[in-house]
């Protein structure tokens, strides 16, 4: 029965590196497959700007403009 192990390794000029210890024979013929490992997580645009404007702008003052822009009536009254 054949015995499957997973090591991480690295491809370099040309030759594949294990970069774990291998228990295999000197000799031995073995079977590879190859797998690339997933880049790092960067993150979508959206998650990397998170809080990127802190400090800029003034939340409150924001707060109680949007507020007081609601009182504010643009809509034509309706004729009954």
């Amino acid at each position: 029965m054949a015995k499957a192990t997973t090591i991480r390794a690295r491809y370099s000029k040309g030759v594949i590196e294990p970069l774990e210890e291998i228990d295999i024979a000197e000799g031995k013929e073995v079977t590879i497959t190859i797998v690339e490992a997933p880049p790092e997580y960067e993150g979508n645009d959206f998650e990397k700007s998170a809080g990127g404007w802190r400090g800029t702008v003034d939340a409150e003052k924001l707060i109680r403009d949007i507020y007081a822009d609601r009182l504010v009536s643009t809509r034509w009254k309706p004729k009954l």
